[in-house]
C-alpha cells in the first residue's frame, strides 16, 4: 500500500472539469435525496464528472440515476474509526484525480478519506469542528432544517442564494430490463400491481402488518397483484401480509436492493411507510402512497410529490416525536391510521382518480 500524499490545508479553487466526488450519507432514502446533488452539479456544468462513494448495498440505485459517471464501493466499518480502512479508500481515491468532494454526512470520518486522498477542495457542514480535514467549511446548517437543504446547499458556490425549489431526484429504469426481469421472476403482466412496503428503520415508523395485510386481501379482491418488497428483515413482515391477503401476494423481499428497484418500478402503486423506498419509488415516478406516524412529512417526505401522504385523524400529542421506538408504548399514531383510507388512497392513485 502506498503511503497517502500529505493533504494541504489551504481552500485552492478547483480546476474546471475536474471529477467531483459525492460522499453522501449510506441509507437508501438519503442515498436517493443526493441525486439533487448530482443534478445541481450537472447544471452547473455539465462536462464535469460526478461520481457517488457508495457501499454495496445502496449502489444498484447508481445504475438508474443520470448525471453519475460511476461508483466508488466501499463497505466502511460503522461505529469506529478504522483508521486503516479509510486510508486505503483514499488510495483507491487518489489516482481519479478529484478536484472537489462534496461531504454530505456532518461525521468527522465521512471527511477523512477525501483529506488523506489529498481531494484538494473538501466541501461540507462544520459538524462535529472538522476544521482542516473539511477545507470548504459552511456555516448556518441550523438554519437548514431539511436533510435536503442541508445536502444540496454543498453544491452552490458559497454565499450563492438558494433555488426556491431543489432539482428533483431520477431514477430512470429501462423498459427492457423490466420485462426481462419479469421474465426471469415469472411474474405476470396481465394484471395490475401494488407494491407493499412494509418495513422501515426502527418499529414506530411501520404500519402494523395485520394492517398491510388487509389492504393485500381487498386490493386482491379488486384484481390486483400484490407484491411485498423490502430487506430480508422484512421476510416475517412479508409473511404475515400473504397470510391475510391470500395467494395473490407475493413476497420480493430479499438482499439485493435492485429487485426492490425493479419492482418498484413495474408496479402501479405502491404502499409504503416512510422509509428508503418511499423515496426510490418516488425518485421512479410510480404514484406512492406515504404512511407517516412518528415522523414529520415535511422533514422526510421525498423531494418528490407523492400521491397522497397518510397520518392519523387522531390527536395524538406525542407526534412527531422522531424516535425509532414509541416511548409511550401505545403506537397510536400508526394504529390509529384504518386500513380503509389506506386502500381507498391506493386505489385513487392506481387508477389516477383525483382525490
Amino acid at each position: 500500500m502506498t503511503a497517502p500524499s500529505s493533504p494541504t490545508l489551504a481552500t485552492p479553487a478547483a480546476s474546471p472539469h475536474r471529477p467531483v466526488l459525492l460522499v453522501p450519507y449510506m441509507w437508501i432514502g438519503d442515498f436517493v435525496r443526493c441525486h439533487s446533488v448530482v443534478r445541481l452539479l450537472k447544471e452547473q456544468d455539465p462536462e464535469r464528472p460526478v461520481d457517488v462513494l457508495t457501499t454495496a448495498m445502496v449502489a444498484p440505485l447508481l445504475d438508474y440515476m443520470p448525471g453519475v459517471r460511476k461508483g466508488i464501493v466501499r463497505d466502511l466499518p460503522r461505529g469506529r474509526l478504522a483508521y486503516a480502512e479509510h486510508r486505503a479508500l483514499a488510495d483507491q481515491l487518489r489516482p481519479e484525480g478529484y478536484g472537489q468532494a462534496l461531504i454530505m454526512s456532518r461525521k468527522w470520518k465521512a471527511a477523512l478519506a477525501p483529506f488523506l486522498a489529498g481531494i484538494p477542495v473538501r466541501t461540507g457542514l462544520v459538524g462535529e469542528m472538522r476544521f482542516g480535514v473539511v477545507n470548504d467549511l459552511r456555516w448556518g446548517e441550523k438554519t437548514l432544517p431539511r436533510m435536503i437543504d442541508q445536502c444540496a446547499v454543498l453544491a452552490l458556490p458559497k454565499g450563492a442564494p438558494r433555488p426556491a425549489e431543489w432539482p428533483m431526484p431520477q431514477l430512470v429504469v429501462p423498459a427492457a430490463e423490466l420485462t426481462a426481469w419479469r421474465a426471469r421472476l415469472g411474474l405476470a403482466a396481465e394484471r395490475p400491481v401494488a407494491a407493499l412496503a412494509p418495513g422501515a428503520v426502527g418499529p414506530s415508523k411501520r404500519w402494523p402488518a395485520a394492517s398491510y395485510g388487509e389492504v393485500a386481501r381487498r386490493l386482491a379482491a379488486e384484481g390486483f397483484d400484490v407484491w411485498v418488497v423490502g430487506g430480508p428483515g422484512e421476510a416475517p413482515l412479508a409473511a404475515e401480509i400473504a397470510a391475510i391477503g391470500g395467494d395473490r401476494v407475493r413476497d420480493l423481499t430479499g438482499t439485493d436492493l435492485r429487485n426492490a428497484i425493479l419492482a418498484l418500478a413495474a408496479a402501479d402503486v405502491v404502499v409504503s411507510n416512510d422509509s428508503g423506498l418511499l423515496h426510490v419509488a418516488a425518485a421512479i415516478g410510480t404514484p406512492s402512497i406515504g404512511i407517516f406516524g412518528p415522523t414529520s412529512p415535511w422533514h422526510w417526505k421525498p423531494l418528490n410529490p407523492i400521491a397522497a401522504v397518510i397520518e392519523t385523524a387522531t390527536a395524538v400529542p406525542c407526534r412527531p416525536c422522531h424516535k425509532p421506538t414509541c416511548a409511550m408504548g401505545h403506537h397510536a399514531c400508526m394504529r390509529d391510521i384504518p386500513a380503509t383510507t389506506v386502500l381507498e388512497a391506493a386505489l385513487r392513485a392506481a387508477r389516477q382518480v383525483p382525490a
